[in-house]
């Protein structure tokens, strides 16, 4: 419970509520509504304002696991005058009493939500305030700037220039930099936090289903000799390298009159269409096939990684590089006994995100920090590009200096709508 009668409330339910000290965990019992009987025996700790979570008086209680002990105890802490949290009504009141800025409650969402080391990785440092950090150091320079700008309007009939158009322009310059920074690790950022798509595509019979089952742990696919098995999609969510995966096997690409096998090719096109990273599997065995150069030709402009399948089998004349305007990355395994699958989940990974961010991880990854510093860049360029004429009042600049500013400040909380805040912790679990 969180709030100003927090202990208050807690007094009047469990047995020794009027002697809990704070920062002390205290045993004690739930006492039952109407008599002294006993709910269930717990732990009650006390942490006053402001020195708790969420900047209020807080206590928390412990009790045994049980689904039907801890409802009756919440009844009767509702019976008692409280009532259920909204969803991120706790972390909303730590940033609304200064616990947290904008950035680190967003995060709190996100490593509650992380599926794999990496995610955890990158949401724990927003929360420590990483982000928060890069952010507050480019706002000190505006800042700086634009206190100087205003000191040159505070004296117009001397005409006096705290800072020169061309030292303006350097400046501003500068805080690009730092904002071309942060947004090089945005797309990688963003994919590992949302996860990314990886369509398994080739002509029949190469081992597309045997490699989309090795790269599950699980035999997700059918596998036979017959052409055609795979008339639909088939998807599995792994951990690749730390990235959260949806891994989707289609059907084997080639011309057929079989009317369900047709719409399963068609299926298989459109979800290349949209993948993130497209694996071409061919028979290293076998020469190239038609179905093999059309397929090379309909992704070469596609992020894409050539598995030559039965590297067991005797090496056919298949080139491992074709030409495009995507130069692919071209790894040899066998789907048979499971060699060279550790060097195609290093490539998948390092395709999707760069080996860079697997090794330092990414300052930034949430789409509405993304989305504002690409504002505050565009005005700041707009800011450059006058300093750089020369001939622009410092009013002009202040226009687009302060806008690029308010970006700044959305970010992290210091100035946000009610409607921003609503929508941003409306999508944390209840309570939290």
């Amino acid at each position: 419970m969180s709030g100003a009668r927090a202990r208050a409330l807690a007094g009047t339910f469990l047995e020794r509520g009027s002697s809990l000290e704070p920062r002390h965990a205290t045993f004690t019992r739930v006492r039952r509504e109407g008599d002294e009987s006993a709910l269930d025996e717990v732990v009650a700790t006390v942490f006053p304002a402001p020195h708790s979570y969420t900047g209020e008086d807080v206590v928390e209680i412990t009790g045994h696991g049980s689904p039907v002990v801890l409802q009756a105890v919440l009844a009767r802490a509702i019976a008692a005058g409280a009532r259920l949290a909204e969803p991120g009504e706790f972390t909303l009141r730590a940033f609304l009493n200064g616990k947290r800025d904008l950035v680190q409650s967003e995060a709190v969402a996100d490593l509650i939500d992380a599926a794999t080391p990496l995610q955890a990785r990158v949401a724990f440092d927003q929360l420590e305030g990483t982000l928060t950090g890069r952010i507050g150091a480019l706002d000190a320079r505006l800042f700086d700037l634009i206190a100087r700008l205003e000191a040159s309007l505070d004296f117009p009939d001397e005409g006096y220039h705290f800072v020169e158009p061309a030292r303006a322009a350097a400046d501003i310059a500068g805080v690009i930099a730092g904002l071309d920074a942060l947004l090089a690790g945005a797309t990688a950022g963003r994919m590992i936090r949302e996860g990314a798509t990886v369509v398994v595509a080739g002509r029949p019979n190469v081992g597309k289903s045997s490699v989309f089952n090795m790269l599950a742990g699980a035999d997700r696919a059918i596998v036979t000799p017959i052409p055609g098995t795979t008339r639909d999609l088939v998807t599995e969510t792994i951990d690749i390298g730390g990235i959260a995966v949806t891994l989707v096997d289609t059907a084997g690409w080639r011309d057929t009159r079989d009317r369900v096998e047709s719409e399963g090719v068609a299926r298989g096109t459109r979800a290349r269409g949209i993948a993130d990273l497209v694996l071409l599997v061919f028979d290293q065995s076998e020469p190239r096939a038609d179905e093999d150069r059309r397929l090379l030709d309909d992704t070469a402009n596609t992020n894409r990684i050539l598995v030559m399948n039965k590297s067991d089998l005797e090496r056919g004349r298949f080139p491992e590089e074709p030409t495009g305007s995507v130069r692919p990355a071209a790894v040899r395994v066998s789907a048979l006994t499971g060699d060279g699958f550790d060097a195609l989940r290093r490539a998948i990974a390092s395709a999707l995100v760069g080996e860079e961010r697997l090794r330092d991880s990414a300052p930034i990854s949430n789409t509405r920090h993304i989305a504002l510093l690409e504002q505050c860049r565009a005005s700041l360029d707009a800011a450059r590009r006058a300093a750089e004429a020369g001939n622009v009042p410092e009013e002009f600049l202040l226009i687009d200096l302060q806008a690029a500013r308010m970006r700044l400040d959305e970010i992290v909380g210091r100035r946000t709508t009610e409607d921003v805040l609503r929508h941003i912790f409306e999508r944390f679990c209840i309570g939290k």
